[in-house]
């Protein structure tokens, strides 16, 4: 068993390093956040670019809307998006594109043109199919959650930030997180290049108001490691705090935290992928800890989350009830690097006696 004192030592040499400039973990437990601490320059009000971890929030909105007859997973994106149709990309089903097997992972959205709902359709007709929808998982970093995101505002007729934020942010309480206003610039911890070899106008756009304004659906959310773990909380009660209502169809959230419905290999690891129609699950091969540097080395099967590029941890275990959040501002080329510290810290959150 471990300690947080053990997770608070291993967070402390890590910034010792010069390596983690400002960063957070937050524990829950019981629907509650149990402990929230801030290291390096970071204060416990600051907010984190949450990168990858913002996707599940996302495909959760999606699913409401699936349930609710508004979009089905057979589905194809042309029916709704000509844009895409007139590009080759029509026949991608929705259960493609949000399992990461739609087939165009490389397709780039332009600075912050994704926010505007003419210049986002405007930059579909220019992507390409790579290979065949279906034939196998590559994961689509930002291009099919822009697709996801432009679903949202055609079924709904509203800004897909806004239903993000009014279906899953705003029922458990916390602050908008996707979209922030353009003069929404306090309390939040820039990203810093820690290696000279980062693709800094690839990563560090997401410093600029505008770009954070645009809510990239696959990237782009801003949060405390205290609300993003509290989010996991309730992915496993279905609950915001005390309260006994539940936020979201049981059904919908079985489906999104244990349904497994991709399992084939990630080209970067050769394992499993253990996708769900947001979520990573850990399964029972003894291979989580590679599925995306989340897991710790005691997760359970069922524990299911998200990673964020350059280290971002976010991941719930329903056997001893735990959600974990780790949050940093660094932007490291060394993948590898980042990775072995998620995982080593995850490790220790997993095996936490609270």
């Amino acid at each position: 068993m471990s300690t947080l004192d053990d997770l608070r030592s291993a967070i402390d040499t890590a910034v010792a390093t010069g390596l983690l400039p400002a960063c957070q973990f937050a524990i829950g437990l019981d629907n509650e956040i149990v402990a929230f601490e801030s290291f390096g320059t970071a204060a416990t009000t600051d907010r984190f670019c949450i990168f990858s971890a913002t996707k599940p929030m996302v495909s959760l909105a999606a699913a409401l809307l699936i349930d609710e007859g508004a979009l089905a997973l057979t589905d194809t994106v042309g029916a709704y998006v000509p844009e895409l149709a007139a590009a080759g990309l029509g026949d991608i089903t929705i259960e493609q594109l949000m399992l990461h097997l739609g087939g165009f992972p490389n397709a780039n959205m332009p600075g912050a043109d994704g926010g505007d709902a003419l210049l986002r359709p405007a930059a579909f007709t220019t992507w390409r199919s790579e290979w065949e929808p279906g034939s196998r998982f590559e994961y689509h970093y930002e291009s099919a959650h822009w697709v996801l995101a432009d679903l949202i505002d055609r079924v709904t007729g509203r800004d897909f930030r806004d239903v993000v934020h009014e279906r899953i942010t705003a029922p458990l309480g916390l602050r908008r997180g996707l979209g922030l206003a353009l003069d929404d610039t306090n309390n939040i911890c820039d990203l810093v290049s820690v290696t000279a070899e980062t693709d800094e106008d690839a990563i560090l756009r997401f410093n600029t108001a505008a770009v954070r304004a645009s809510g990239n659906p696959a990237g782009g959310a801003f949060m405390t490691a205290a609300e993003l773990a509290a989010f996991y909380q309730a992915l496993l009660h279905n609950r915001a705090g005390a309260s006994s209502a539940a936020l979201w169809p049981a059904h919908v959230l079985d489906d999104l935290t244990t349904n497994i419905r991709c399992t084939l290999p990630d080209p970067m690891m050769s394992v499993g992928v253990n996708r769900t129609l947001g979520l990573v699950l850990a399964g029972d091969d003894g291979m989580h800890e590679l599925r995306y540097a989340i897991f710790g080395h005691h997760c359970s099967p069922g524990s299911f989350g998200h990673a964020g590029m350059h280290g971002q941890v976010a991941w719930a275990d329903p056997a001893t009830g735990i959600s974990f959040a780790f949050l940093t501002n660094a932007v490291d080329a060394d993948m590898m690097r980042s990775g072995m510290r998620s995982n080593a810290l995850a490790t220790i959150a997993s095996a936490l006696e609270l």
